[in-house]
């Protein structure tokens, strides 16, 4: 169950969901995304190089942004230092991009741009960093060696992938989780097979070599997650 990287897909990716389900989806991935540590991810990362470097402006894509809460929380970080931002959350999802835009109303630095991972809608080195968080257990090893490459593609400086650690304990305690708060089938379905479809360091750090990320490293941070970040990025 554990040995290898689940090909069962999520019901969010198969589309098998009410607007009303999908509605109560994003709130509740915000209320476990709160309590699993994304933002603490994001910290020991991103906000890490910006504030050692403290440039006096830069740029975010995040890809797969959900509806923005990592976009959020690095557009505070900039407000309380005064530093200038332009920060992106790209969303194939109509309802996730207006997400975005609906809850960042009080952040003009953020936009929400509708777009293919895959094709990614912008220039080469069009920002500092680009970002994804939870997104890439969704696709196969070819395919987010692909999502890599045009990450790496858009950003000048960097880019970092946080997503879960596939591990028995990680499972047991989502589940654990999901009775407490009440969880909804679709999330708690969907986010057991989350697990079931991540990866471990060895595997990530794998992928990131076949992206062809020079460099790349694996790190593991509490509880259960796993970031991948590029060496400084460098064009012949």
């Amino acid at each position: 169950m554990f040995k290898t990287r689940s090909k069962r897909l999520e019901r969010i990716d198969t589309g098998d969901y009410t607007p009303e389900e999908y509605e109560r989806f994003l709130h509740e991935i915000r209320l476990i995304n709160r309590f699993a540590g994304d933002n603490r991810a994001l910290g020991k990362t991103l906000l890490r190089d910006i504030e050692n470097s403290r440039p006096q402006s830069f740029s975010v894509l995040d890809v797969g942004a959900g509806s923005g809460e990592l976009l959020r929380a690095i557009a505070r970080f900039a407000n309380e230092r005064g530093i200038r931002a332009a920060l992106f959350g790209l969303e194939l999802n109509a309802r996730s991009a207006r997400a975005i835009r609906e809850e960042s109303v009080n952040y003009a630095q953020i936009a929400a741009v509708r777009g293919d991972a895959f094709k990614l809608p912008f220039a080469d080195d069009a920002f500092d960093y680009a970002i994804c968080s939870l997104f890439t257990h969704h696709f196969t090893d070819d395919d987010i060696a692909s999502i890599l490459e045009e990450m790496s593609r858009v950003a000048r400086r960097r880019i970092y992938v946080i997503d879960l650690h596939r591990h028995r304990v990680a499972y047991l305690l989502y589940q654990l989780f999901c009775r407490l708060f009440s969880i909804s089938p679709l999330v708690r379905e969907d986010g057991s097979l989350s697990i079931l479809r991540s990866f471990t360091p060895d595997e990530l750090e794998k992928i990131g070599r076949a992206a062809n990320l020079e460099n790349c490293s694996v790190e593991r941070i509490f509880p259960y997650r796993l970031i991948l970040k590029s060496s400084e990025i460098s064009r012949e």
